[in-house]
């Protein structure tokens, strides 16, 4: 019995729409954090290193239990570890882009930062992040035939000599 499987466009819609929030959640706390004084060169990373962790925990939450809710998993600590990993991949992309606008172009300003990281790197670590989120940490596991599942073992046959 096959599960449904919704549309792409039906998840993108939901991705974008919990995006959404967790882009708020992000954007919010980072620029709240980057208010804090700070001596710290690395501050600007460190700041979106925390805002980034705390949207990535409510995009889990609305990823898991509406955008990708037919293909959850039973096993939510692996299904929570592994949207972990491709959530940090993709925020990694939007860190580069920071990395590389503060740090190589010297552009310094909090609209700076805000752009490169939560423009250019959110359009790009976003398209990491849904592809990973489809094709692996929500993938449809009913689809898998007996040669792709790790769980199914080997039957090993022996044939009888004949006389």
């Amino acid at each position: 019995m096959r599960t449904r499987q919704p549309s792409v466009l039906a998840q993108l819609a939901k991705f974008a729409a919990v995006g959404g929030v967790g882009l708020i959640v992000d954007v919010g706390l980072f620029n709240l954090l980057l208010l804090h004084p700070s001596q710290s060169a690395a501050w600007p990373m460190i700041a979106k290193s925390a805002s980034t962790v705390c949207a990535i925990a409510v995009n889990w939450m609305g990823s898991r239990w509406w955008t990708f809710r037919e293909q959850r998993r039973s096993d939510a600590a692996r299904e929570g570890l592994e949207f972990l990993v491709a959530s940090l991949l993709g925020s990694g992309v939007a860190l580069a882009c920071l990395g590389v606008s503060h740090y190589l172009l010297a552009f310094t300003t909090p609209v700076a930062d805000n752009v490169s990281a939560n423009v250019v790197g959110l359009i790009a670590g976003s398209a990491v992040r849904f592809a990973a989120y489809r094709s692996w940490v929500f993938a449809d596991r009913s689809a898998r035939g007996p040669s792709q599942s790790s769980a199914t073992p080997k039957v090993t046959t022996t044939v009888a000599p004949t006389p």
